[in-house]
């Protein structure tokens, strides 16, 4: 058996061993243990990694939006909040559990763990 692709997985919310089991159980909680092959998820920590990149991506993309819009129309504050509010939490939210997804499957990838060192 071969090991799925992690960014396919990660990316589509699967498990990282199998590539059929459901990562998640809600939003962002991830399940205890694969439904499929087992996989106990266990080592899935994907601490602030994910949101941090977010940050940034969303980041970068909506204060260069709201920059240019300012720049072209200069249209008043209550038209920058009506556009960029929704767009910045629908981004943030949109992007969130694909990249928590890839953290876990790349952690089970590489067979991360924290805190470990070898003697």
């Amino acid at each position: 058996m071969t090991t799925p692709s992690p960014y396919a997985t990660g990316l589509a919310g699967r498990c990282p061993r199998c590539g059929e089991g459901k990562l998640f159980d809600g939003y962002l909680k991830i399940r205890p243990r694969c439904a499929a092959c087992g996989l106990d998820f266990a080592f899935a920590d994907s601490a602030d990694g994910p949101a941090v990149l977010i940050m940034f991506i969303a980041g970068f993309a909506i204060v260069g939006g709201v920059l240019a819009l300012e720049i072209a129309y200069e249209p008043p504050f209550w038209v920058h909040m009506v556009i960029w509010l929704p767009l910045t939490i629908a981004l943030c939210l949109g992007l969130l559990r694909p990249m928590k997804g890839l953290a876990v499957s790349l952690q089970y990838a590489r067979d991360a763990g924290e805190g470990r060192l070898e003697r």
